[in-house]
């Protein structure tokens, strides 16, 4: 069984950017990737924030290294692509996973706000599958873009405009994606998570909050990072083979509540 369970999922010899890996959710998966057997690379802004997840990943066997990126700059993300490629020789494996939110009321929200959180949230994204779709595309061995998504870019939610608003876009964009560049093997697939506490939706995470989200999950509890990496795998690697356009939800049963 461990034989026919490691050709599924195994990701030996393979190499994956996790952009946004010094975050909570994302650095998780990143985790659980290279203990599938990925060499990671974590991207984020601090390299402070990366050095305890690549310590546990370096003490369970696992092969990993940071790089500092500005998502949402095309010339950091070209420079990103190289140095990887430089160090690693290849990429396999992209996820997109940076993100910003804000629980300012929609009559107050200033266009800066809507602006940055715009600019990490989608234009990163974007600017991503951009650098790293058209390398794929000139390799012409195929690849797995994971992009991070929400139960907010699904089902609108009260108190996180802006930040629904970007999340929308990402599935939408990681759907036209799947179809254009299915003949050419190149998956893009939307994670998402459910309600996942992590330092962006801490804001928004109130008693009362709280209460409406547990009234709604089946589960009746949060998800904790680790769940995130079964999804993850999958998505990665071949058992996920013919999977592109699609959301694949991790939420307690959030998506199937109504009344």
């Amino acid at each position: 069984m461990s034989d026919y369970l490691n050709k599924l999922f195994s990701l030996n010899g393979k190499t994956a950017v996790v952009i946004g890996g010094t975050g909570e959710l994302c650095g998780a998966m990143a985790e659980g990737l290279a203990g599938a057997g990925a060499e990671v690379v974590l991207v984020g802004r601090s390299a402070e924030k990366a050095q305890s997840r690549l310590a546990k990943i370096h003490a369970n066997g696992g092969k990993a290294y940071f790089l500092s990126c500005e998502v949402d700059q095309r010339e950091q993300l070209e420079k990103l692509l190289g140095d990887v490629l430089a160090q690693s020789g290849k990429v396999d494996v992209l996820i997109n996973g940076a993100g910003m939110n804000s629980a300012t009321p929609f009559l107050e929200i200033p266009e800066s706000e809507w602006d940055r959180i715009y600019e990490v949230n989608t234009k990163g994204v974007f600017l991503a599958c951009q650098v790293f779709g058209k390398y794929f595309v000139d390799r012409n061995q195929g690849g797995s873009i994971i992009n991070v998504g929400s139960m907010s870019g699904v089902i609108p939610l009260s108190r996180v405009f802006t930040y629904s608003t970007t999340k929308a876009a990402v599935h939408n964009l990681s759907k036209n994606l799947a179809r254009e560049w299915a003949e050419k093997n190149i998956r893009v697939n939307t994670l998402v998570p459910g309600f996942f506490p992590a330092e962006q939706n801490k804001k928004v995470l109130t008693p009362e909050r709280v209460g409406q989200i547990m009234g709604h999950t089946p589960m009746n509890r949060f998800g904790a990072a680790d769940e995130l990496i079964g999804a993850t795998i999958l998505l990665a690697s071949d058992a996920g083979s013919f999977m592109t356009g699609t959301e694949t939800i991790v939420d307690g049963g959030y998506a199937a509540m109504t009344i």
